[in-house]
């Protein structure tokens, strides 16, 4: 039996104006550039055995997914577990916006979820059991084989939190960013991290 893969895969770039911002919940498109990400991507993934898709329902995970789907793809499994982490009063707001209104500063938003320091967001033990309902029934479903899930950078960071059972806030020692794949491999004792934020897009073209 092959070795079972997780390929978490970060949506590409958004929209201008929702960049340096606390989107969370908002459901954003891509930038143009953004496609072309995806699109570097999908030519990419199309070079790996993908046994099985999940994806966030947001749009700017839909689109960043699109270019992969082809004849042959695995019909792709929407769940709403893994759309992006609510930040409450802090969405919608620039990173400089945090700062002066909540003296936060951007890089430190988690350590601020983790502790539940932001106000009216979801709470970080809230966010870490439906990530990881969705998670165990996809290791269920799963034993074998490459399993690619579609999300967001938190999501991202949540999943790997699970995975490596590590604080959420320590994983601020991780990049990941837009239309970037980290993948774990399920050895016999402990999962494995493998790969941490490859970007297909920042290959030279020929």
């Amino acid at each position: 039996m092959t070795t079972p893969r997780l390929l978490l895969i970060r949506h590409a770039e958004v929209e201008e104006q929702f960049q340096g911002v606390f989107g969370g919940r908002i459901d954003m498109n891509l930038s143009r550039r953004g496609h072309e990400q995806a699109a570097a991507l999908a030519r990419y993934l199309q070079t790996r055995q993908v046994d099985a898709l999940y994806a966030s329902p947001m749009k700017r995970v839909q689109q960043t997914l699109s270019p992969f789907l082809r004849n042959g793809t695995p019909p792709p499994e929407s769940r709403s577990e893994l759309r992006e982490l609510d930040f409450g009063d802090w969405t919608g707001l620039t990173f400089a916006e945090v700062k002066a209104q909540f003296g936060v500063a951007a890089e430190a938003w988690l350590d601020q979820f983790d502790r539940d320091r932001i106000p009216n967001a979801e709470t970080r033990t809230a966010c870490q059991a439906r990530v990881a309902t969705c998670l165990r029934e996809i290791r269920q479903r799963h034993a074998a084989g490459t399993t690619a899930v579609f999300c967001h950078g938190g999501v991202t960071r949540v999943i790997l939190a699970l995975l490596l059972k590590l604080p959420l806030a320590r994983t601020a020692a991780f990049a990941i960013d837009y239309a970037s794949i980290t993948e774990v491999a399920f050895k016999p004792h402990r999962p494995e991290l493998q790969l941490l934020n490859f970007t297909p897009w920042r290959l030279p073209t020929s």
